[in-house]
């Protein structure tokens, strides 16, 4: 299984050729736009199955099958967390939950970005212990911003998903920590000279076992589309 997750920076209909070139099984596209007005341009392929979330048809989350896997958006979804969508996932070897995340939410004050994320994870427990479990998308979020006196922070969240034996898979590879990445998925005002790594795989101890390959986008390939680079996860399933 081939698992893309990209933050488009919206105007997906424009861009849906240069990530489908890589061929994914699912893909995870946060700012993108409703279904409904990137049909009408989607002309290579369609997908077999889709979810889609979000206040604005303009900017969203949207999780789309080019395979056999089939999606659907469990009861447990708390609207209140905006753009963290749980996913039953079927249709392959095994059943699995995926967290499609987009950590941004300016109704919420005090919690946009990572904190969300935080409270989400603390009220999606039972599905993170019940089985499987995949988390990407954009967390707005690095250790390098931590406030310590501050719970939810980044930190927090990825030593919470340990408990749950889930972890990312971008540093399971690399063999980097956490703070100290040396590839980027983000160039804030899309500038070479500032980049950060703040999209991610966060995936369950069996899954991360199958893991073949990891890919981030680069700069040159991807900054004509959008200020983040897609991060790109293979399965031997």
């Amino acid at each position: 299984m081939k698992l893309i997750t990209w933050n488009c920076q919206g105007a997906f209909r424009k861009k849906v050729d240069s990530i489908l070139a890589h061929q994914p099984d699912i893909l995870v596209i946060q700012e993108c736009e409703h279904p409904d007005k990137l049909f009408l341009n989607l002309l290579s392929q369609k997908p077999n199955d889709y979810i889609w979330f979000g206040n604005s048809n303009h900017k969203g989350v949207g999780v789309f099958s080019f395979s056999d896997y089939r999606f659907q958006l469990l009861d447990q979804h708390d609207p209140n967390f905006k753009t963290i969508l749980p996913v039953g996932v079927s249709g392959g070897p095994f059943l699995f939950t995926l967290f499609a995340i987009w950590a941004h939410n300016p109704q919420d004050k005090n919690s946009q970005y990572v904190e969300q994320i935080w409270k989400a994870i603390g009220h999606y427990d039972p599905l993170l212990r019940a089985g499987n479990s995949i988390l990407t998308g954009d967390f707005n979020s690095n250790k390098i911003w931590d406030r310590k006196n501050r719970v939810g922070n980044h930190s927090d969240v990825v030593d919470r998903l340990a408990e749950q034996n889930i972890h990312s898979i971008y540093h399971k590879f690399s063999g980097e920590a956490q703070g100290e990445e040396t590839k980027p998925t983000f160039y804030l005002q899309r500038n070479k000279n500032k980049p950060y790594h703040i999209d991610y795989c966060f995936a369950s101890n069996e899954l991360i076992a199958s893991l073949q390959k990891l890919e981030v986008g680069s700069y040159d390939d991807w900054i004509s589309h959008s200020d983040h680079s897609p991060l790109m996860v293979e399965f031997d399933f």
